[in-house]
């Protein structure tokens, strides 16, 4: 399973790219396994207000809808379209093309690096 190590990652099964005070969210590899195919995704407005760790959004699949958690305080400043045009970018390219929004963090709260997030899903070392 891939978890690149240049991100960072909350319990709930988010990833976070951060660079010149943007975060791009999206969900994990493990996550999209264990929902299934996704087939919509409900995304947080542009110029929302999120908070830590309450529910943004949902994420629909074959097998059960899911909350999205905010990672972190902020504004939202872009969703990505072109997932929710084709949810089924999240299953494919998670890290990639799957990402699913885009915000200006106030502060980012202690999240996890590629080791924990591995030890919290229980996933062995790459050799």
């Amino acid at each position: 399973m891939t978890i690149p190590s240049q991100l960072s990652y909350t319990e709930d099964h988010e990833w976070l790219s951060t660079a010149d005070g943007v975060a791009t969210v999206g969900i994990t590899q493990h996550a999209a396994q264990a929902l299934g195919d996704v087939v919509f995704l409900q995304l947080p407005e542009v110029g929302a207000t999120l908070t830590a760790g309450e529910v943004c959004g949902e994420i629909e699949s074959t097998k059960s809808v899911s909350d999205l958690f905010a990672p972190a305080d902020g504004e939202v400043i872009a969703v990505n379209g072109a997932a929710v045009d084709d949810p089924g970018l999240v299953n494919g390219d998670p890290f990639g093309a799957g990402w699913l929004f885009r915000m200006k963090p106030s502060g980012l709260p202690d999240l996890l690096d590629a080791a924990a997030y591995r030890s919290l899903i229980g996933e062995d070392e790459p050799c």
